[in-house]
This record gives structure tokens, C-alpha cells and sequence, in this order.
């Protein structure tokens, strides 16, 4: 069972390299957000019961400074036959504006006891990626040049959705597990939602700014990369998908986090949105 940190609306832009042409400019909201858990469906054997938990966002910086998102979700899982799992996950990461840089540093608790504490940074060479460890384990190890970072390839979606298209394919590193993992990503961008229409009933509703922004409905699928497909058979389903509704200035609401044997529901329940900070 996997409770990963599913990052939501960022990104930066790549360098001038042909994999990896750099997008326009996009703006990125900061703000804090909350979103409330609760169990959507199960659709395995574990006999999952219910689910509460909560996803904590707080997204902030420019294009000058970069950006820097501290996260967390607390999710606690009833199974119904033993007792509660309290799984705690919190992270923080800056990326750069050009999307040559970017650090991570995250820390899992499983039942209030540490199980994983992860702390690296990537840089974008010419040729390739390459990624330095200090935990779990001094490492160092080398990506694909066309690997995104989580905030790049946010706003890449923004992008394509402005451009009308509906479907991206990227590998996306984003620091998650033992921060050697390499995801493949699917993402489907549905038809635009108008300025207006459908007005949200969350806290998205308490936001005048968001009703006059275009959204669309996303989902982004993530699978394990090419060296771990090799090593399975059959058709490969994903680790984890995300839903949700995307703003064009980068903030998510009504979510869907779908894991190999259950669903969680995300509301948007508070949001703030920052002083926005200029260039200098």
C-alpha cells in the first residue's frame, strides 16, 4: 500500500535543450491549501473500513527565487480487524525557475515512528539529470535528460490544456520512496471548464479571483519506469493515479487519489492565497 506525497500545481521551466523545450511563462498562485481524506471506494481484499486523513499544501516563491512547496498528508487507515495505521508523510522541495535545480527532503512516520527520511538535490547537465543523496544512503545516480521536475511538469500541463490538447507523456522525478525513483507519467486533460461555470461549492467558492480562471478536469497517472517495467509481466497498470481540477495559476481542487486497492476523496476545505512577491 502506498501513501505517497502527491504533488499538486507547481512547476518551472527546463532548459534550452530540444527534450525538454522551455514552455511560456505560466503564473503560479502561491497559497496554502487544505484538502479533508476520506475513503471514495475499495476495490481489493485488504477490508479497508474507512480512511480519514488530511493533505496540507503550502506553495510559495517566483521565477526569480524559485519555488518552495512544503507538504504533508496524514492519513489514517481503519482495516477493521486490527488497529489503526497512522501514516504521516511530510516533505519540502524547491525547485528553480528554469528547472536545472531541485532539492528534496521528506520524512515518512508510520504510527509515529519514523520509517524513511529521504535528502537530495538534482541538477540538469547538459547530457543528463544527475541525482546526489545524502539519505537514505550517499548515492549518486543519473536520469534521462528528458526527466522533469514536479513543478515543471505541472505548468507543462497548463500549457497543453491553454493549447487544447488532452493527452502528455513525461518521466517525472519528484524525490518520492528512497528518492531514486523515476516515474513514467500519463496524463488526460478533459474539456475546459469556462470562467463561471460550475461554481465550486469548497473553499475554492470563497476565492473571487478563481471564478474569472479557466480550469480542466486532469488526470495523471504514474508507472513505474522503464528498468522496473522489464522486470514485470502483463499488462502494466499504475502505481498511483491523481484527479483533480486544475486552475490555470497552478491550484487544485476536488481530488481523487487512486491507489492499487482503495480511493480517497480530496475536499478543498481552506484556502489562502499569498502575497504575491515580485521579481528584484
Amino acid at each position: 500500500m502506498r501513501l505517497a506525497a502527491i504533488v499538486l500545481g507547481l512547476t518551472a521551466l527546463a532548459p534550452a535543450a530540444p527534450a525538454v523545450a522551455a514552455p511560456p511563462a505560466v503564473f503560479l498562485a502561491p497559497h496554502r491549501a487544505i484538502y479533508d481524506l476520506t475513503l471514495l471506494k475499495t476495490t481489493g481484499s485488504r477490508g479497508i473500513g474507512a480512511v480519514r486523513g488530511r493533505i496540507l499544501y503550502d506553495f510559495s516563491g517566483n521565477a526569480c527565487e524559485g519555488y518552495t512547496l512544503k507538504f504533508r498528508q496524514v492519513s489514517e487507515i481503519d482495516s477493521g480487524e486490527t488497529s489503526d495505521t497512522l501514516s504521516d508523510l511530510r516533505s519540502t522541495t524547491w525547485e528553480d525557475a528554469a528547472a536545472r535545480k531541485f532539492s528534496f527532503n521528506s520524512q515518512n512516520l508510520l504510527n509515529d515512528r519514523p520509517t524513511q527520511a529521504v535528502d537530495g538535490h538534482a541538477d540538469r547537465g547538459v547530457k543528463a539529470v544527475t541525482v546526489t543523496l545524502a539519505k537514505p544512503a550517499v548515492k549518486k545516480l543519473t536520469l534521462p535528460l528528458d526527466a522533469v521536475f514536479p513543478t515543471d511538469h505541472m505548468r507543462r500541463i497548463i500549457v497543453a490544456a491553454r493549447a487544447g490538447k488532452s493527452i502528455l507523456q513525461f518521466p517525472v522525478f519528484d524525490g518520492s520512496d528512497n528518492g531514486q525513483k523515476l516515474y513514467n507519467t500519463l496524463t488526460v486533460i478533459g474539456k475546459p471548464i469556462a470562467p463561471g461555470a460550475k461554481p465550486p461549492s469548497d473553499a475554492a467558492a470563497k476565492i473571487p479571483a478563481l471564478a474569472k480562471l479557466t480550469r480542466w478536469p486532469v488526470t495523471i497517472s504514474y508507472f513505474e519506469s522503464e528498468s522496473e517495467k522489464k522486470q514485470q509481466t502483463g499488462e502494466q497498470t499504475p502505481v498511483y493515479s491523481i484527479s483533480f481540477e486544475l486552475y490555470e495559476n497552478g491550484i487544485s481542487r476536488a481530488l481523487t487519489l487512486d491507489y492499487a486497492d482503495f480511493s480517497l476523496a480530496g475536499k478543498l476545505t481552506s484556502l489562502e492565497l499569498k502575497k504575491v512577491t515580485p521579481c528584484k
